[in-house]
């Protein structure tokens, strides 16, 4: 640059001070000018070719990155124009370090607006999955990862500056084992929020069981999560007691298996006792999603003839076995009269010994 004031003044005829403007004046825009081909490059070849891609993620990341691209066109311009201007050689070292700040500062501006592409594009593929999406969440785990950058940003401006680390990183281990130890308790619960986030035990809208309650999910906060329980009411259970703990999880059920005993009375003859596994095998495979297992007679009870029934129903919603194996019962008490097959219910026969 010193090169071209010398050019200008010497073409030109003009004064030291003014050949030196007119050239910082140049270089500003000739950085600018390649900036601006930068710029254009980003917005006319790699966006296309980002949009033939199957992902939008490389679409959103250039996006980004344009904003980027037109910050470090002015700062670097900015410098270059200015730090041989003869009047601002006296303040060279300190303009060099605020220019090194600033780009140090607008690297992790652009690592954050990466973090927070990727965050998303994380949650929009993983949205067909999921019943619900915890907002909260994801605002507070960028907001970590923006805060973890900011410290490695602001550790690195210590070090330009030259500044002893060791005091600073010595403080910052100090202050949050502290802090950690502070906020144990809290800390567990968003730790266990995290962990359901990541592992994904169970998501908004799963009907879960946990311990003696159960219910819907309706809400994963950073602290406790939300169950709207069978009765009406809402359970609030704490992320970490939610994580040491066993979850029964329905919505990943997708086949359930069906148990239950029917007994007849004693006096039912064997011809027609014969007749009661066929019969129910029947009615169970004239029910949607079931699939029968077996029906045996396994016992004889105290007041009945106990018969085993055991089959599978292909939905995961609770309502809808209900629905399937009133279904059934309707059937079966339908068949047996019918039959003429009396279900049976408690009776006691007493014998009296005359001596």
């Amino acid at each position: 640059m010193t090169n071209l004031s010398d050019l200008i003044q010497n073409v030109f005829q003009l004064n030291h001070a003014t050949s030196e403007i007119i050239a910082s004046i140049l270089t500003f825009s000739l950085v600018a000018t390649i900036g601006w081909i930068a710029y254009f490059v980003f917005g006319r070849y790699f966006s296309t070719w980002a949009q033939k891609t199957r992902t939008t993620l490389d679409d959103a990341i250039l996006r980004n990155l344009k904003t980027i691209t037109i910050l470090l066109t002015v700062i670097v311009g900015f410098y270059y124009s200015l730090i041989s201007l003869t009047f601002v050689q006296p303040f060279a070292e300190q303009l060099s370090t605020i220019f090194i700040v600033l780009e140090i500062l607008l690297v992790a501006f652009a690592v954050t607006k990466v973090t927070n592409v990727l965050a998303d594009w994380h949650v929009k593929k993983t949205a067909e999955s999921r019943n619900g999406r915890n907002h909260h969440l994801l605002f507070l785990m960028k907001k970590m990862v923006h805060l973890f950058i900011y410290i490695t940003a602001f550790l690195i401006i210590l070090y330009v500056f030259k500044i002893d680390l060791s005091g600073v990183v010595v403080g910052l281990g100090v202050g949050g084992i502290a802090l950690a130890f502070a906020v144990q308790s809290q800390l567990g619960d968003v730790l266990g929020a995290f962990s359901i986030y990541f592992d994904r035990p169970f998501e908004i809208g799963d009907f879960i069981v946990v311990g003696n309650y159960s219910g819907t999910v309706t809400n994963i906060g950073v602290k406790s999560t939300r169950i709207r329980l069978l009765q009406g009411e809402e359970l609030v259970i704490s992320n970490k007691e939610l994580t040491s703990t066993s979850v029964r999880n329905f919505r990943k059920l997708e086949r359930r298996r069906v148990t239950f005993t029917i007994g007849v009375a004693y006096n039912t003859p064997l011809s027609k006792l014969k007749k009661i596994p066929e019969i129910i095998k029947e009615i169970i495979k004239a029910v949607d999603s079931a699939e029968i297992d077996r029906v045996n007679f396994t016992e004889f009870g105290d007041y009945s003839l106990k018969f085993l029934v055991i089959y599978y129903i292909n939905v995961a919603d609770y309502g809808k076995y209900l629905d399937a194996q009133e279904t059934i019962n309707f059937a079966i008490k339908e068949a047996f009269e019918r039959e003429g097959i009396e279900i049976a219910f408690p009776t006691q026969t007493i014998r009296i010994s005359q001596s």
